[in-house]
C-alpha cells in the first residue's frame, strides 16, 4: 500500500506497507505460531486482517476505491485511508483502546477527512461489510 503525500513537508511518501491476504502466510514467513493471547505482534496482525478483509470485500462488491496509509516524519500516523472521488475516509485499528485517538490535526487541515473513524475487536463488522 502507498503512503498518502501531497507535498507536505513533513509527510513520508517513499515507503509502503505490504499486507498479506492470508495471516497465515504471513505468521509462516516469520515463523510466528504462539496462541494471540501470547503475542506481541497482536496490534500488526489486527491491522493485516481488517485491510486485507476490507480490500477483499471492496473487490466483491466493486467498489473503486484509492487505498492508502499516512505517517510523518514525527511519527503522526492513520493506518487505513479510502479515497472516493476525491473525498477521503480515514481509519485507524486498535485491538485494545487504552486511550481516546483523535484524528491528527495536520491530516484534517490537509485533507479534510469526510470520515475518520477508529475500527476495534468490538466494532469492526461495520467496517468490513460497509
Amino acid at each position: 500500500m502507498q503512503a498518502l503525500s501531497r507535498n507536505l513537508r513533513s509527510e513520508i511518501s517513499s515507503t509502503r506497507k505490504i499486507y498479506f491476504y492470508d495471516n497465515g502466510i504471513r505468521n509462516a514467513l516469520i515463523n510466528n505460531f504462539p496462541p494471540l493471547s501470547l503475542r506481541q505482534d497482536v496490534g500488526a496482525l489486527w491491522e493485516n486482517f481488517l485491510i486485507s478483509e476490507r480490500l477483499k470485500a471492496n473487490h466483491y462488491q466493486k467498489k473503486l476505491v484509492n487505498c492508502y496509509f499516512w505517517r510523518t516524519k514525527s511519527q503522526q500516523e492513520i493506518d487505513y485511508i479510502e479515497e472516493v472521488d476525491g473525498q477521503f475516509a480515514a481509519f485507524e485499528f486498535r485491538w485494545k483502546l487504552h486511550k481516546k485517538v483523535n484524528i491528527p490535526t495536520s491530516f484534517s487541515e490537509a485533507y479534510h477527512p469526510l470520515d475518520f473513524k477508529i475500527i476495534t475487536k468490538d466494532d469492526f463488522e461495520g467496517f468490513l461489510l460497509r
